[in-house]
């Protein structure tokens, strides 16, 4: 059975409150950091993390919009949303000091820690990557792939992007364009693009947004979270 723990982090005059996801036991194991949807910190990622536990692994579902907006409406979330994406730089500080505090926790096995993301937290696992920093991979669902206003490093985690085609808010040319950019980094990289899929389709809850672009797609959900287990067994394989 799992166990969720409030962690705070303050970070540049904010409070930060992710929450960890992992066993009773505490034993340090490959942990994955789960950036959240817009909506920020939910049961929806916080059930992923669930998911993960059982398979062997721990989660950790970040804050990057502050505790202050835990459950605030959606009108607002998409304030910070375009607040935070506006400064890159500032995120990437963000996004980092997350990675070392999940680094630091006890429970988090030393060199296997993975970040994930959803819509604009794919965005957010997307930049973590390019800056370099070692993790053991990186994962967009539905991400926004639009490039930083920094130049890439080359890029250690392996990353992959599951992506809708029908997403109108990653055009097939951003695909395309993040294909090059991963490529030009030195990445191993991969990208699931699932014919007939718009935004937000890991999220059953997706249409109560009241947009036709963003839909819930069953099959595009279990084949992407398939695939992504199948990377975190291979990144994994033998790790004691």
């Amino acid at each position: 059975m799992s166990k969720q723990t409030p962690v705070p982090l303050e970070f540049e005059g904010e409070e930060l409150e992710g929450v960890f996801v992992g066993r009773r036991d505490g034993e340090a194991r490959p942990t994955v950091i789960l950036i959240p949807t817009v909506m920020g910190v939910s049961e929806l990622e916080i059930g992923f993390g669930k998911q993960l536990v059982e398979l062997g692994y721990n989660a950790f579902v970040a804050d990057i919009f502050g505790k202050a907006f835990h459950g605030k409406p959606r009108d607002v979330m998409f304030e910070q949303m375009n607040k935070l994406g506006s400064d890159r730089v500032a995120l990437r500080r963000r996004l980092l000091a997350i990675v070392e505090q999940v680094r630091g926790l006890r429970e988090v096995q030393e060199g296997a820690v993975v970040v994930a993301g959803y819509c604009f937290g794919g965005k957010c696992a997307l930049d973590v990557a390019r800056t370099g920093t070692d993790i053991a991979a990186a994962a967009a669902f539905h991400g926004l792939l639009d490039p930083p206003n920094w130049k890439t490093e080359q890029i250690k985690a392996k990353v992959v992007v599951f992506h809708g085609w029908d997403d109108p808010m990653a055009p097939p040319d951003h695909v395309v364009a993040i294909a090059k950019e991963l490529t030009d980094a030195g990445a191993d990289w991969q990208i699931h693009a699932y014919g007939n899929v718009r935004h937000g389709f890991t999220n059953p809850n997706a249409h109560q947004i009241g947009l036709d672009a963003v839909r819930y797609d069953s099959l595009a959900a279990e084949r992407s979270w398939t695939s992504f287990i199948n990377l975190l067994e291979e990144i994994f394989a033998g790790h004691d």
